[in-house]
């Protein structure tokens, strides 16, 4: 009950200001892996390359704009000039680039832009709905107080930095690398069914809004630990003095989220097809999209 009572006691003392609230929330995203790359096929050289290629995806800095009503969460631009790493793992990375995040609480709406080999996508769906359970443990975020609630969410096959190593009988070594290319990664790992995501949320900013695609809390969402994946808020800027525009993504060929997921996959497989029947080596690599 206490918790309770605090976030009702914050909401009261906000509500007032909620309808005209505006803000800038800049987060750290990171992801961890915690594979060995490679096994014992490739040199402690390239394995390094291959995890500092991992680090620039993997560690990004974005920003949320928000009123009470929408959000916008995209990532800071990064100039650095892109590997020369061939191969399935830096195939798909460079060909797989996420825009803007937009979410429309009052009208359940969800849009996000996304470009996938060479070609613009508008995903259009309703806003994605995790049944948060709050908990009663708080802790210090900056100036905020935080309190934590939890969720379950069911991952579809396009989570990719959620694969886990199959278990293997015996001593048997999971080659990921050989001759500079990924052979059949997929099948050497396996995407759990769902995820357990932690959030930590401030009443004390009185929009429901959080970053990526979660939402849905009495306040802020100002961390996010979902699976490997790990959002933290470093920087908050409430009612800033300069208009904050939320423009909602509207370039790109509109598909629902079910459609770009069954296209992701399906060129995945193109390219565990590619990589893992036989094909080595290689300079560059060539999927026309329909």
């Amino acid at each position: 009950m206490k918790i309770i009572f605090i976030i009702l006691f914050c909401l009261s003392i906000s509500f007032g200001n909620a309808q005209t609230f505006t803000g800038q929330a800049t987060y750290q995203s990171k992801t961890v892996f915690d594979m060995k790359l490679g096994g014992d096929q490739i040199n402690d050289q390239m394995r390094a390359q291959i995890a500092e290629m991992m680090k620039k995806q993997f560690e990004k800095t974005y920003t949320l704009d928000f009123n009470s009503e929408e959000s916008l969460y995209q990532e800071e631009q990064n100039l650095a000039a892109p590997t020369g790493r061939s191969g399935m793992m830096s195939g798909m990375m460079g060909n797989f680039q996420s825009g803007s995040q937009y979410k429309h609480i009052k009208d359940s709406l969800y849009l996000e832009s996304k470009e996938f080999f060479g070609k613009s996508f508008l995903i259009q769906d309703s806003l994605p709905v995790l049944k948060w359970e709050l908990v009663n443990e708080s802790k210090q975020i900056g100036q905020y107080v935080v309190f934590k609630a939890v969720a379950v969410k069911e991952l579809d096959k396009t989570a990719f930095t959620e694969l886990r190593k199959k278990e293997k009988e015996g001593d048997e070594e999971n080659t990921l690398l050989e001759n500079d290319s990924i052979v059949s990664p997929l099948d050497q790992f396996e995407m759990p069914k769902s995820i357990e995501i932690v959030a930590w949320y401030t009443p004390q900013v009185p929009v429901s809004h959080g970053p990526s695609e979660f939402w849905g809390l009495p306040g802020l969402i100002m961390e996010v630990q979902s699976g490997k994946t790990t959002i933290l808020c470093s920087k908050l800027i409430l009612n800033p003095k300069e208009k904050v525009d939320i423009e909602a993504p509207s370039k790109g060929k509109q598909v629902t989220q079910k459609e770009f997921q069954d296209m992701v996959l399906e060129k995945t497989q193109e390219m565990q097809d590619m990589y893992g029947g036989g094909k080595r080596g290689g300079n560059s690599i060539e999927i026309r999209m329909n």
